[in-house]
């Protein structure tokens, strides 16, 4: 084997040795190690030219301790980096729920999935959270009773431990004031904590914060629970026997979706449940008649919260029994058609607003406003200042976002962003869960301490028809323009 030098730049490689029984490409990959210039940046002077990495070293006449002339660029030298890799465990507790996009599951204590899916559904509220962290952390108002001000501190503290965790939160002092305010839910059997319907620990949740997030201090006396989660329904109450109607008014914090063999979607089961018959005294009849009464929503929440009324008392077996039967629900909820006259007339500007700004999305161009409609808009705009139907009343409890919710309007409109589901066939047994949409737009499966991605198409399949996980509760957020 030859042995020759290599001049390189400043360099002159000497004793380099070439196998004349391999190809010159082992020779360049010799002098890659040598210098860093990659084969393919070498270019190597000899005898009739360049060398290519295939030519045969017998053709070539390389003789011993002959001077070749290379030319090329070497790689660059990669640097080891200043900070070394920083792992997720290592990060403060705050960073990891960051980096993870979800906050912490919730141990279970003994049957109180119920509670934690609960939980889980509402801490998904950003406006509701913010209510909570302004709550005092001493005292309590005259009119709240101590167990009622401690629910209220407990939810505010778990709440925050959530966001500031990773690792499962055990929810123990929550669930002990829980029981405390309401001992149903410490009901025993066996010697064991009994499972309770989520629903009601959802209603008494809400009920307990509605009366402890007042502002009594001001004039207006806001309800940050009414404003996020209330809903104004007035209804006309009608007896066909004897033509007496009287009209109606009252705040409720969710919709019934009610289930039967006509049921088949969402929307159906909101329209039966908006209408009912009621038996009751009938002054002109001096005795009981039926009623029907027939409800409208005339003032929107912020969050839509559905219940499906899956559970019915079964005197038989003496226990809560379940409507199995599969209704469907969309991510997009539009309620437009089950509202009264006078607040869809306040909705007809924004949804307009709302429908050009989706359209400029698709690249269409919005309608020109002809003269007539500016004025109507003016009008319109009038109502909506001096009118409580315009849906705006529930927008004022949050300042959560770049633009204060009271110059944004409401369009009846809303998106899914929170399912609580239940597996099995009574509502004092099986197993709750809940489905919670982030931030950044992903679905989280909180089963109890057990935080599981789910992709957005597969929330939608919850909708029942067997022994599987199927709604029972769906939390809808208002989509929303400004004015």
């Amino acid at each position: 084997m030859p042995t020759v030098s290599v001049k390189w730049q400043k360099e002159l490689l000497t004793g380099v040795e070439i196998d004349t029984s391999q190809p010159p490409y082992v020779f360049k990959c010799q002098l890659y190690d040598l210098t860093g210039v990659p084969p393919e940046r070498q270019k190597i002077m000899v005898k009739g030219g360049l060398l290519k990495d295939d030519a045969d070293w017998s053709k070539l006449g390389v003789k011993e301790g002959q001077k070749l002339m290379m030319m090329g660029t070497a790689d660059e030298i990669v640097k080891a980096p200043e900070k070394g890799p920083v792992f997720m465990e290592d990060l403060p507790e705050e960073e990891q729920v960051v980096v993870a996009g979800h906050s912490a599951g919730l141990f279970n204590l003994g049957n109180t999935c119920y509670m934690n899916s609960t939980l889980q559904c509402l801490h998904s509220v950003p406006e509701l959270k913010s209510a909570l962290i302004k709550y005092p952390h001493s005292g309590r108002s005259n009119d709240l009773d101590q167990p009622s001000h401690l629910l209220t501190v407990a939810t505010r503290d778990l709440f925050s431990e959530l966001d500031k965790s990773v690792k499962a939160v055990a929810p123990m002092q929550f669930w002990t004031v829980l029981r405390k305010k309401y001992p149903q839910f410490g009901q025993l059997h066996n010697g064991s904590f009994m499972q309770q319907d989520a629903e009601e620990c959802w209603t008494q949740i809400l009920y307990t914060l509605s009366q402890s997030l007042k502002t009594p201090n001001l004039s207006e006396n806001l309800d940050a629970i009414k404003g996020l989660f209330g809903i104004e329904l007035v209804s006309r109450v009608h007896c066909a026997e004897s033509g007496e109607e009287s009209s109606e008014t009252e705040s409720v914090h969710s919709l019934k979706c009610h289930i039967s063999h006509e049921v088949n979607h969402l929307h159906e089961g909101l329209k039966h449940g908006l209408k009912s018959e009621l038996e009751k005294s009938s002054p002109s009849l001096g005795r009981s008649a039926i009623y029907v009464k027939d409800s409208h929503i005339n003032g929107l929440p912020r969050y839509l919260t559905v219940q499906f009324v899956r559970f019915f008392w079964k005197r038989e077996s003496n226990q809560k029994a379940k409507i199995l039967r599969k209704v469907d629900y969309p991510l997009e909820l539009d309620i437009y058609d089950l509202c009264s006259d006078d607040l869809k007339k306040s909705l007809e500007v924004p949804r307009q607003i709302l429908r050009d700004e989706e359209g400029k999305k698709l690249g269409l161009k919005s309608k020109p406003k002809s003269s007539s409609s500016t004025v109507n808009d003016v009008k319109m705009s009038d109502a909506e200042g001096s009118s409580k139907e315009s849906g705006e009343s529930s927008m004022d409890a949050s300042e959560e976002g770049g633009v204060h919710d009271k110059e944004m309007q409401l369009t009846g409109v809303y998106d899914l962003v929170a399912v609580l589901t239940h597996k099995g066939r009574s509502a004092d047994s099986g197993h709750y869960v809940a489905w919670v949409k982030q931030e950044s737009g992903k679905w989280i499966q909180y089963d109890d301490d057990n935080p599981i991605p789910q992709r957005e198409e597969d929330i939608v399949k919850l909708s029942g028809g067997g022994d599987w996980h199927m709604a029972y509760i769906c939390m809808y957020k208002a989509r929303v323009v400004p004015k």
